[in-house]
C-alpha cells in the first residue's frame, strides 16, 4: 500500500544522529536507500526537498507500520499540521522514489518556501556534504 513508505532526504535519515533520526529506526524499518527526481537545498542546518526536474535526490525508504500515527508525529516535527500557524515551511507529499526493488509511491516532506537565495546541495545528497 503506497501510504506505508516514507522518503527521507535529511536528518531523519538513518546516516544523521538526531533525536527524531533515532525515534524514527526504532518505530520504523529502514526498507534501505532510495533516490527521487528533484532538487536538495540548504536552508539552515537541514535540507529543503524540491521535487520534479533531471536531479536525484538520495535518501533511505522507510516502511510505516502505522502510518496514520508516524505521520502526525512527523507533521508536528516538520511543523505542517494543521495546528501550525500557515505558511508552512514543509508540505507532506507523495513523489515516486526508486529504491532497491523499483520505483514506489512514498510520502516525503517537500519544501514549500522560495528557493531564491538557497544554495543547492549539489550532488543531491545531504549526509555527501
Amino acid at each position: 500500500m503506497s501510504d506505508s513508505f516514507l522518503f527521507v532526504y535529511g536528518t531523519l535519515r538513518p546516516g544523521f544522529d538526531g533525536p527524531m533520526a533515532r525515534w524514527l529506526r526504532r518505530v520504523a524499518p529502514v526498507i534501505g536507500p532510495a533516490t527521487a527526481r528533484g532538487a536538495l537545498y540548504r536552508v539552515e542546518t537541514y535540507p529543503g526537498f524540491v521535487p520534479g526536474g533531471e536531479g536525484a535526490v538520495t535518501g533511505d525508504l522507510f516502511a510505516l507500520p502505522d502510518p496514520a500515527a508516524l505521520l502526525a508525529r512527523l507533521d508536528d516535527y516538520e511543523e505542517c499540521a494543521a495546528h501550525f500557524p500557515t505558511p508552512h515551511e514543509y508540505r507532506r507529499g507523495m513523489v515516486t522514489v526508486q529504491g532497491h526493488d523499483g520505483p514506489v509511491e512514498a510520502w516525503t516532506y517537500i519544501y514549500a518556501r522560495d528557493v531564491a537565495g538557497l544554495a543547492r546541495i549539489e550532488g543531491g545528497d545531504f549526509l555527501g556534504v
